[in-house]
């Protein structure tokens, strides 16, 4: 890759890095199931006037955006909003990829072939040392509620390999279409119209400027943006020199969390993500030419948060 293609590789990793600390920001305000409604009713009311429908068949739409748009951030934003920390959930939330080499393998017959195996495993153990550290602290349900996030971006991983879009851009931005309107009737029933309404009332202040900032940074610097040059890249350079800058995500992520909000992560916390990193590069970036896959697990062109 030429230095500036290198350079926006970088871009990408810290704009979805920090996506993290805009969703925090984001959910001071607004209850979670909601937000999640209304981020993607934002993209995608320009979307349908605006980006052509993607060649695809339904079902895999459905199942990308059921996956990646509404499992996931169902996980993400309630393990969040539950105390979870922003930097942290950026590593754990990298559960993804050895999920979708799993899903890949049981629903898919890809081949797992033993160099995979042992990454995958890694970065079980890194993610079980993460969980017994959080434990402590905020307890297991909002560790387990972001691996759920995880587990649904695997799925939505696998549907959109199934729908291979001729233009995966496309792909990801119509995937919002499908979350707004159980997300909506999914907040009512479970949060209820007092919380909602509550979240639009009162002064408009600096949390709730910042809250708007942060939904703003999400949609257009973290999916738009992001996504775009992801895109862009991955249709110029092999899709294994694309992936590693990936890695980079949770990196930024962690040190953005520690430096602006002061989620100093523990020595063990650490270790595991170490153990994440490591185990997810050696299952998907080293192994392709013993069985290559039709796209990383790490490397959809989508937004991590």
């Amino acid at each position: 890759m030429p230095p500036r293609h290198v350079l926006l590789a970088v871009l990408v990793s810290v704009l979805w890095g920090l996506n993290f600390l805009a969703i925090h920001a984001s959910l001071q305000q607004f209850p979670p199931l909601f937000l999640v409604g209304l981020r993607f009713a934002l993209i995608a009311v320009p979307t349908i006037l605006l980006v052509p429908r993607p060649q695809v068949p339904l079902r895999w739409l459905l199942g990308y955006g059921a996956g990646f748009g509404t499992l996931q951030f169902i996980g993400l934003y309630l393990g969040m909003a539950a105390g979870f920390p922003a930097g942290l959930a950026s590593l754990v939330l990298q559960s993804s990829a050895p999920f979708t080499v799993l899903l890949g393998a049981l629903l898919l017959r890809e081949r797992l072939t033993a160099r995979r195996a042992a990454g995958v495993a890694v970065a079980v153990s890194g993610l079980a040392l993460v969980g017994l550290a959080r434990a402590t602290d905020t307890g297991w349900v909002p560790f387990v509620l972001v691996v759920l996030g995880g587990l649904g971006w695997a799925f939505g991983n696998l549907a959109s390999r199934q729908a291979a879009a001729p233009n995966p851009l496309h792909l990801t931005l119509w995937m919002s279409v499908v979350p707004p309107l159980p997300m909506f009737a999914l907040s009512l029933a479970v949060e209820g119209p007092g919380a909602i309404a509550a979240s639009f009332a009162g002064p408009a202040g600096a949390e709730v400027a910042l809250a708007w900032a942060g939904l703003g940074y999400t949609i257009l610097l973290g999916t738009i943006v992001g996504s775009g040059i992801w895109v862009w890249l991955m249709a110029r350079h092999p899709a294994g020199t694309v992936a590693p800058f990936s890695m980079l995500v949770p990196v930024t992520g962690l040190l953005a969390g520690w430096w602006v909000l002061g989620d100093r992560p523990a020595l063990l916390e650490l270790l595991g993500g170490v153990l994440v990193v490591g185990g997810v590069l050696w299952a998907t970036v080293g192994s392709r030419a013993a069985a290559p896959l039709s796209r990383p697990p790490a490397v959809e062109a989508t937004v991590p948060g």
